[in-house]
């Protein structure tokens, strides 16, 4: 089995990839959050940041395109080249509202002819791997057939497969049928995307998915930073190793970004996921949106590893409420 970490705009930057990849080894590819080009070629210094070897060392990294026009996508993909980039992958799935309305991420999904035409081009303009990460349509699980149908004309790296519609955005269940017949008619290697949260989520998708060899996780490993190491039964697991992670990001956000607010602002963010690795979760959600100085923070942070238990902890010996996956 190969593991992905999917990128999340605002957390998974550079300094939280290295601190995870340095804390937790075992993914085998980590996608950087969306480089959106424009009409000047430019990356924004952010963007450029992020995807800079130097940045990114011993670990395996595919920059992430968002994109609607052919050209802007083959300026952005050359200029991925020059930094030694050779796979890239095309975000054809992000739900959220500012990018759908400008027909973006899953708003691509819903003009199959602009989407054909569009992948044609960059296939026949670049010399890179590319891959797709795609939601199963913008309106109705329906228009997969007719998206699978053109991405069957390509040949993909692989094809990322989140199977909900736009709309659902992280609402609902996986449409594993969907998911099943993508299976059987996709022409291109597929990677599962979608609601591993959990050890048994990930040996219940197993069990019924013997075949697949690829999953991508997101939500669920920002919340359990160590959920691969727990499915391949290693080191990280334990309160310690997790808390020496968090001090870890906690110092590198401090390095790099000033005023201390916005280093707040970020570990709240990383918190608003991670809590889910604790028993009292809402409970420690409320109390880091609250604090407001650097100093209560850590003081906070503190009691939480000293006094909460993991969820993982708790649950030893007793059996896993069941999922639909």
């Amino acid at each position: 089995m190969r593991y992905y970490f999917a990128p999340m705009e605002g957390v998974t930057g550079y300094i939280y990839r290295n601190a995870h990849h340095d804390f937790f080894p075992g993914i085998d590819k980590y996608f950087a959050p969306f480089i959106s080009p424009s009409n000047n070629g430019a990356f924004h210094p952010k963007e450029l940041r992020d995807v800079m070897p130097e940045n990114n060392p011993d670990q395996v990294l595919i920059p992430q395109i968002l994109a609607n026009r052919a050209d802007y996508f083959i300026q952005a993909a050359n200029d991925l080249k020059k930094l030694g980039y050779e796979e890239i992958n095309l975000n054809l799935g992000c739900p959220s509202g500012t990018v759908v309305a400008k027909k973006k991420g899953a708003g691509f999904l819903e003009d199959t002819e602009a989407l054909d035409a569009f992948l044609d081009e960059i296939f026949q303009k670049t010399t890179q791997k590319i891959s797709i990460k795609t939601r199963i349509g913008k309106n109705s699980p329906e228009e997969f057939e007719k998206l699978l149908q053109i991405y069957n004309q390509y040949p993909l790296e692989e094809l990322i497969i989140h199977p909900r519609i736009q709309k659902d955005f992280y609402k609902n269940q996986p449409n594993l049928s969907v998911f099943s017949q993508a299976l059987k008619t996709s022409r291109n290697p597929v990677c599962y995307n979608g609601d591993l949260f959990t050890k048994g989520d990930y040996d219940r998708f197993c069990g019924r998915y013997a075949d697949v060899d690829c999953v991508m996780m997101g939500r669920g490993l920002i919340g359990n930073p160590g959920l691969v190491c727990q499915i391949k039964g290693e080191k990280g697991a334990a309160k310690e190793h997790l808390q020496a992670f968090h001090q870890r990001l906690y110092q590198d956000y401090k390095a790099i970004l000033s005023p201390e607010k916005i280093v707040l602002c970020k570990m709240k963010e990383v918190w608003s996921y991670m809590a889910d690795s604790f028993t009292n979760s809402e409970k420690i959600r409320k109390k880091i949106r609250k604090v407001q100085t650097p100093g209560d923070y850590q003081v906070l942070v503190s009691r939480i590893f000293r006094e909460e238990s993991l969820v993982w902890e708790q649950d030893e010996g007793k059996p896993e409420i069941d999922r639909k996956i």
